[in-house]
């Protein structure tokens, strides 16, 4: 049996939180184990699951993306990121 890749998902746009969830839940070895809304809730949710990978949104409220890949691509080097962003 395949080990399911572990995600967690930052942005603070509620639809591109339904559109993650839409789009991964169709994956089978994906498994997305927490949002956030900015890059302090991530950073803790980071610290409590040490995901595979992280989805970040570069420009989000309280921390940016950023500053919050910053800090866990330090704390957690093994977790991959991957910096997505809309700029209307």
């Amino acid at each position: 049996m395949t080990k399911k890749i572990s995600v967690i998902f930052a942005d603070d746009y509620e639809l591109m939180h339904y559109s993650i969830n839409l789009i991964l839940s169709m994956e089978q070895n994906i498994h997305l184990v927490a949002e956030a809304y900015n890059g302090e809730q991530l950073i803790r949710l980071v610290e409590l699951h040490t995901p595979d990978v992280v989805l970040i949104d570069v420009k989000m409220p309280v921390m940016d993306g950023i500053e919050a890949t910053r800090i866990i691509s330090k704390k957690y080097p093994t977790v991959g990121i991957i910096a997505l962003s809309i700029f209307i």
